[in-house]
């Protein structure tokens, strides 16, 4: 048995310890990890489409529930979104009220989901090589482009990757 002395001081210490020990964690960032809820996804593609297919495995690989519904309706869910055809992709997805089209990074997903700006969503238009789910080298970089809430407002860049 510690002299009560022994004991106070090992007290104290391990009092100090525990203090400071939270603050030496590592913080992530609030982009890093979105709130659980907003992590399930579903996913509009065409049912012939594999790249929407490896999209939606990466957004898995990344934490993501995904839901794949497989459509000839693609234009149709687009206007209802009012994605502009000039921000189309193969494919829609929607996670926690927000439209992302296309082959977006991870990043820019997370960061939208975390920061909740009051847009509809976000576009990597078209069919990129090298972005998430397409194969082949990145050949320059990804330019994100927000879908504003108003349909006659211009896109604006979200995020270049």
């Amino acid at each position: 048995m510690m002299p009560t002395t022994r004991r106070a001081t090992f007290r104290a210490v391990l009092a100090a310890t525990a203090a400071v020990v939270p603050l030496t964690r590592p913080v992530r960032a609030a982009a890093a990890q979105p709130p659980a809820a907003s992590r399930e996804a579903t996913l509009y593609k065409n049912p012939q489409c594999d790249c929407c297919e490896g999209y939606a495995a990466y957004l898995r690989e990344n934490g993501y529930v995904v839901r794949v519904v497989p459509s000839h309706d693609l234009a149709l869910i687009s206007r209802q979104q009012q994605v502009p055809p000039a921000l189309e992709g193969c494919h829609i997805t929607m996670v926690d009220g927000y439209t992302v089209v296309g082959h977006v990074p991870i990043g820019p997903v997370n960061r939208l989901l975390a920061e909740r700006p009051d847009i509809r969503g976000i576009s990597l238009p078209g069919m990129p090589m090298g972005s998430p789910g397409m194969g082949g080298p990145k050949a320059a970089p990804f330019t994100i482009y927000t879908i504003q809430r108003d349909s006659a407002a211009e896109p604006a860049v979200y995020a270049v990757e």
